[in-house]
């Protein structure tokens, strides 16, 4: 105790930056256990004492009557201490407790009196009165010359402290089935506000308390009156691992079938998509996190995928799959999210006189673990442009209502969408069939087009494997997945807490050289790879590592990333009209082989209209031209078409085209 005693002395030297004596609660409970008991079942009558004895000692600080405040942490779980949300009922009503979660809401800092004067109108005495509740409390009566009830309060001569009030929701990954997160509103008070930010893991210890109902019913809204809080850095934390779990999940990471038996694992109801399901599980374990770089920038760990595909080849499926078997998720729906839903919104706090405040969304609250978006190209197109930045920068960037906030969203992205027609068009490039901006497809890692091909071999194997789940048991054995579920999931748990993986010189020479020969691939000036797909390379070589538990990125590690990315590019990169690979396809609006038609068509125009006497070109001279230059009709229309919406030609008659003047 003599040591604590120095240390609260010398927090006068730092007042009143700091003005709050920390106590870790086992401490307190080595020392005096009935103390410690009596300080969470009577908290009212126990944390004054603290406080004064602490006031009471006289610390020299530069300020005078400084106040000091005395806060508990680390309460142990073991004696029900530390609760769930969802487990404060009325039992816990003036108790200290510790509770965690996620920062969902954050309120403005606001002043509240802690110690009012009045004046008494009869005879102008000052009358100091303590407030220890939210309403303001005038004296009984006037110290001086005995009058009730004529004051009028002094806010220039009272003390005022800052106050915030937080809303915190259960995390996520203690979420099963179709469980509803519960929410708990949180005071903080002095100097342990703006501490936080809407997306943060908390651990909160306080009181319990009650605000009182409107209108004098008799239903009371709970909330906890912080004590101390700490965020959480740690994902994950509250998936309980046993010694004995450790130990197999060490047993498998040895396993050299390993990727087999988790790829196995993966969906086994779905037959075949093995590139599929082999980059979902390099998704589940992600990437290093990577700390700041040197000049502030951030270089983004997790992986996102998308599964474009047509109706009925079971991508809901899949993305149901791992919203159950991530130890941290979420999954939305198409025209059930909107922009707002997914990031972070802004809405009114009717406890706050109507002051706006920020709540954070989906990829704010998923952080740490993935957000599974079903039917994403039904979407509306404002509320998908709100991911570009989260898919990035894996920041969302908000301005509303007068509140500008930037909050964390290190959330990975499954997203499944169908093609722009509802069903691949074999007769169209591939690229031309997505409904998802470029710009939005150019933040996915791996994009993977899963088509509906009639095969009679196929078909039948697919037949077979789903009439089994209506099988008898021992017919079901054989899609049972081959790592148990749960173990599946702390597997994954463990991995993301624990493995830090580095890349080594030889897999960073691989990845290189593989990105090197991509780029150097082309002879006709077009793009097969940009540095975004360098990027995810090493990302996946990374997750890939992780898989086994190992702290460095192998050659084969490297190998495996490739692989994954050559089968993506392979399907929807590939140029059929230069024979070569065009990342353009995805990331930008044309790919090069349209851009030299469209620079034909534009050169052709500018010909015929400089021999015509009325400077215009018609549709038919155009298209005869064209197909002297290998472009048929139906290409040429197209084109036409296509310069008509930028806004290089307009037609002034029918059938006839004139510059628009530039």
């Amino acid at each position: 105790m003599e040591k604590k005693e120095s240390e609260i002395k010398k927090l006068g030297e730092f007042y009143p930056e700091e003005k709050s004596v920390l106590i870790d609660f086992l401490e307190l409970e080595n020392f005096d256990t009935e103390l410690a008991e009596s300080l969470v079942s009577e908290p009212d009558q126990v944390l004054p004492v603290f406080e004064g004895l602490v006031n009471e000692m006289g610390i020299p600080t530069v300020i005078e009557n400084p106040h000091f405040n005395v806060r508990f942490f680390n309460l142990p779980k073991e004696k029900g201490y530390t609760v769930m949300v969802r487990e404060i009922t009325s039992d816990y009503i003036s108790r200290f407790i510790a509770v965690d979660g996620i920062v969902n809401k954050i309120s403005d800092v606001r002043p509240k009196v802690v110690n009012a004067m009045f004046v008494c109108n009869a005879c102008s005495e000052h009358n100091p009165e303590r407030q220890d509740t939210r309403f303001l409390v005038e004296p009984f009566k006037c110290r001086n010359c005995g009058a009730k009830g004529n004051f009028r309060f002094m806010p220039d001569v009272s003390d005022f402290i800052d106050t915030q009030r937080l809303e915190i929701q259960e995390p996520l990954e203690l979420l099963k089935g179709g469980e509803q997160a519960r929410r708990i509103e949180i005071w903080v008070e002095d100097d342990i506000t703006d501490l936080v930010t809407a997306g943060d893991k908390v651990i909160v210890t306080g009181v319990v308390r009650l605000n009182p109902p409107k209108n004098r019913g008799a239903i009371y809204q709970q909330f906890v009156e912080a004590n101390h809080i700490e965020g959480l850095e740690q994902d994950f934390e509250d998936i309980e691992i046993s010694d004995e779990e450790e130990k197999e999940i060490k047993k498998l990471a040895k396993n050299p079938k390993i990727y087999d038996k988790i790829i196995g694992s993966i969906a086994p109801s779905i037959y075949g998509y093995n590139e599929v399901k082999e980059a979902i599980m390099l998704q589940l374990f992600g990437g290093r996190p990577k700390k700041k770089l040197p000049d502030g920038t951030s270089v983004r760990p997790d992986i996102h995928l998308l599964l474009v595909g047509d109706p009925g080849v079971a991508k809901s499926r899949i993305l149901q799959y791992v919203d159950q078997i991530a130890p941290k998720s979420i999954y939305m729906s198409g025209k059930g999210t909107s922009g707002a839903g997914l990031t972070a919104t802004a809405e009114k706090d009717e406890l706050a006189d109507g002051a706006w405040t920020l709540k954070a969304g989906a990829l704010v609250l998923a952080g740490g673990g993935i957000a599974c978006i079903d039917e994403f190209d039904k979407m509306d197109k404002e509320d998908r442009s709100a991911m570009h930045e989260a898919l990035e920068q894996q920041t969302i960037s908000i301005a509303k209502a007068g509140i500008i906030a930037k909050f964390k969203a290190n959330t990975s992205v499954l997203a499944a969408a169908n093609p722009k027609y509802g069903r691949f068009d074999t007769y169209k490039p591939l690229s031309e069939q997505f409904e998802i901006p470029p710009t939005l497809m150019s933040r996915f890692d791996l994009i993977f087009p899963i088509r509906d091909i009639i095969d009679r071999e196929t078909d039948r194997r697919i037949a077979e494997h789903m009439l089994k789940m209506h099988s008898t048991e021992e017919e079901m054995e054989e899609i049972t997945p081959d790592i148990n579920p749960d173990l599946f999931r702390k597997y994954i748990s463990y991995a993301r807490r624990n493995v830090n993986t580095q890349l080594t010189e030889e897999a960073a020479d691989r990845i290189k050289e593989f990105y090197v020969a991509l780029r150097g691939r082309s002879t006709s000036g077009t793009a097969a790879a940009t540095p975004r797909q360098l990027e995810a390379l090493v990302r996946l070589a990374e997750a890939s590592a992780k898989v086994r538990l190992a702290k460095t990125v192998t050659v084969d590690d490297a190998e495996r990333a490739i692989n994954l990315t050559n089968f993506v590019l392979r399907e929807i990169a590939f140029d059929e009209k230069t024979g070569e690979f065009d990342i353009d396809r995805i990331v930008t609006a044309y790919p090069k082989s349209t851009r030299d038609r469209i620079r034909s068509i534009d050169d052709i125009i500018r010909s015929i209209i400089a021999e015509s006497p009325d400077d215009t070109a018609s549709r038919e001279d155009i298209i005869s031209q064209a197909s002297e230059k290998g472009i048929d009709k139906h290409d040429s229309e197209q084109l036409i078409s296509e310069l008509k919406k930028k806004g290089d030609i307009y037609e002034p008659r029918q059938g006839k085209f004139r510059l628009t003047e530039e």
